[in-house]
């Protein structure tokens, strides 16, 4: 598959990854499009002998279950700076955990408060959690003891990320912009980002606009259209000036994408049926910079400029397919939550990049 990212309007090449030794047990070899491979030379011989615009998809197996209290409905895992750990699931609140992967409490840490529905979280600077409370239209800040400190209200939130200075960027079902960005006290201070015109309904385009946030290091904000018929992702600084794009519009995704587009500007009754999900959670690795984007039950990987280097599926270690609902990146391993089966640790493979 050919990715391609508009920073400007660049056209990104494909590359292939390696692995590191200690995880090839964790890999197998083999791939959707192709028979499994006696050896590694002949597996990287058939991927060269491949079309361009052809990516292998490889399979990679989780080396763990983590967090084991965690079984369904996660749908955030954040860490702090201390190694800790939070996982959100829907209606369960947040399980705290520490770097040794043991129970570290709960929030809320009392009756004074409870989570109705979490639907995403982040955490800031000094280990605050911030949780999208769907059934409450509001934004939780907790402190990092677990104690609610304050309530910013948002209609029908969809997704949140802490910025410096106090502040907090959210996605919502009724935003005129993408992003909305609120102050230390709760107040609105800016909003940014255009929505798709796809349909001449108005309900119709907000739904296809809805999308998940996600930040790097720099603060970078990256906003990950949801239903948007091309797997799309757009960045943007915490001030709203977008200098990055990356849409995936392969031959993979042509057809469903023109069809859900035809669909969306006749306006015909069967437009909301086209909608579905069609980009899942995206992380941002805190290092390099590389944007991971899970959809269909695969992880898509690439270097920050966009070029993309794998595709793998991923499957718990009895071998089982992990459809994930939060991505969280690290170092020596990427944590995958699945809102069915719960929280793996997947090996991350080794790479070369630009």
């Amino acid at each position: 598959m050919r990715r391609q990212a508009h920073a400007g309007r660049a056209t990104r090449s494909v590359r292939r990854v390696s692995y590191s030794p200690t995880d090839m047990s964790l890999l197998s070899a083999r791939t959707t499009r192709a028979a499994s491979a006696a050896t590694a030379a002949l597996a990287a011989l058939m991927a060269a002998s491949l079309p361009a615009q052809q990516t292998l998809d490889t399979d990679l197996l989780a080396r763990k279950r983590l967090f084991p209290s965690v079984s369904t409905g996660v749908v955030a895992i954040q860490h702090d700076a201390t190694g800790r750990y939070a996982v959100l699931t829907e209606r369960a609140g947040v399980e705290l955990f520490d770097a040794k992967g043991q129970p570290a409490g709960h929030v809320p840490a009392d009756g004074s408060a409870t989570i109705g529905f979490g639907v995403d979280m982040d955490v800031d600077e000094q280990g605050r959690l911030f949780v999208a409370d769907r059934a409450k239209n509001a934004i939780e800040v907790f402190s990092r003891d677990g104690r609610l400190e304050r309530q910013i209200h948002v209609d029908g939130p969809t997704a949140v990320a802490t910025l410096a200075g106090g502040e907090v960027a959210v996605a919502s079902l009724r935003g005129a912009k993408l992003i909305t960005v609120y102050g230390a006290q709760g107040q609105v201070v800016r909003q940014f980002g255009e929505p798709e015109q796809l349909s001449p309904r108005a309900d119709l385009n907000q739904l296809a606009n809805l999308g998940r946030l996600c930040r790097d290091a720099s603060g970078r904000i990256y906003y990950s259209f949801t239903y948007l018929p091309e797997p799309t992702i757009k960045r943007f600084d915490r001030f709203g000036n977008s200098d990055f794009q990356l849409v995936l519009n392969s031959d993979e995704f042509a057809p469903s994408a023109m069809s859900a587009r035809k669909a969306l500007a006749r306006d015909d009754g069967k437009a909301a049926q086209m909608l579905h999900t069609v980009l899942g959670p995206v992380a941002i690795d805190p290092v390099t910079g590389e944007i991971w984007m899970a959809m269909s039950g695969r992880l898509l990987r690439f270097f920050s400029d966009g070029t993309e280097h794998g595709s793998f599926l991923i499957f718990t270690p009895e071998e089982e397919r992990i459809e994930a609902s939060a991505v969280l990146v690290e170092a020596g391993r990427i944590l995958v939550g699945s809102s069915r089966l719960g929280v793996y640790e997947l090996p991350r493979p080794a790479t070369t990049g630009p």
